[in-house]
């Protein structure tokens, strides 16, 4: 049985999502969680594994169970449990607590041919970046990332959009052997929200490792004037790593959703993923 979970979490005590010795992860806290309703290990896949410090909103993955593990899930106190997927979710979030930082907001069964990483056909993050024009609120100071001085959210706007398509995008990613840089960029933009935040929206097919922060740190150092509009294209054509640009900081991004084709479609979408892409990597 295979089941889908969709899954928020504040990323900031986390060292990433993929299970680490020794290390608090996402992954590792919610599989523990649900090894102790399910009565053994089940590992989970999930559709981009997010770095350290990176929050989710829209966090989709999804679980195998066998036979003996979708009967405990069928049998709750002697009794037949009521929609027995749906309940794995409400189950998971008795486990971890009251005021947890990561939870499995909904499950379900998931649809034939239905794989959350391959299947997937875009997926969403959101940027937060304050200037001193911006308000700082205490409330969102960990998915809030700060830069001193005024930038200029126009010019920005501008170099993200310039950006968008399908590219190589290997200026923007750190290296993985073996794993193509080619992506398709569908959305990349800037505005200020009503307090004053610069806000982005960075939609693609994937995401190669650490590119949506480079993407923002190039558009920052354009709105800083550090670079010019121009400059990000000129850049990622170069097809190598730069330091015209830093990195920034993993608290200010989050992965707000994650996109899938008709159910129908869902098989053939995860076949023409694994054999474009076979071994590489969709994280951020």
């Amino acid at each position: 049985m295979r089941i889908r979970l969709d899954i928020a979490y504040d990323g900031t005590h986390f060292r990433g999502w993929a299970k680490q010795p020794g290390l608090r992860t996402v992954q590792g806290t919610l599989e523990a969680a649900l090894a102790r309703i399910i009565g053994s290990e089940a590992q989970l896949v999930v559709a981009g594994r997010t770095d350290a410090g990176v929050h989710a909103a829209g966090q989709v993955a999804h679980v195998d169970l066998d036979e003996g593990q979708w009967s405990r899930i069928q049998t709750r106190h002697g009794k037949a449990a009521h929609d027995p997927a749906g309940s794995i979710a409400s189950r998971i979030r008795g486990v971890l607590g009251a005021y947890p930082d990561v939870t499995v907001q909904r499950s379900c069964e998931a649809p034939e041919g239905f794989d959350a990483r391959f299947s997937a056909v875009w997926r969403r993050y959101r940027y937060r970046l304050a200037d001193d024009g911006a308000g700082f609120d205490p409330l969102r100071r960990h998915d809030t990332t700060r830069l001193r001085g005024a930038l200029d959210e126009t010019a920005m706007d501008a170099a993200a959009r310039s950006l968008i398509g399908l590219h190589d995008f290997a200026a923007y990613c750190k290296p993985r052997e073996e794993a193509t840089t080619i992506r398709t960029l569908l959305d990349y933009r800037w505005e200020r929200d009503a307090d004053g935040v610069l806000v982005a929206e960075v939609k693609a097919d994937a995401f190669c490792h650490s590119m949506v922060r480079a993407l923002v740190g190039a558009c920052a150092a354009v709105g800083e004037g550090r670079l010019d509009v121009g400059d990000p294209v000129v850049l990622r054509d170069a097809l190598e790593r730069t330091s015209e640009f830093k990195v920034l900081a993993a608290r200010g991004l989050t992965l707000v959703e994650v996109g899938y084709p008709a159910d129908d479609l869902l098989a053939g979408r995860a076949a023409q993923t694994r054999a474009r892409r076979d071994g590489q990597s969709t994280s951020e």
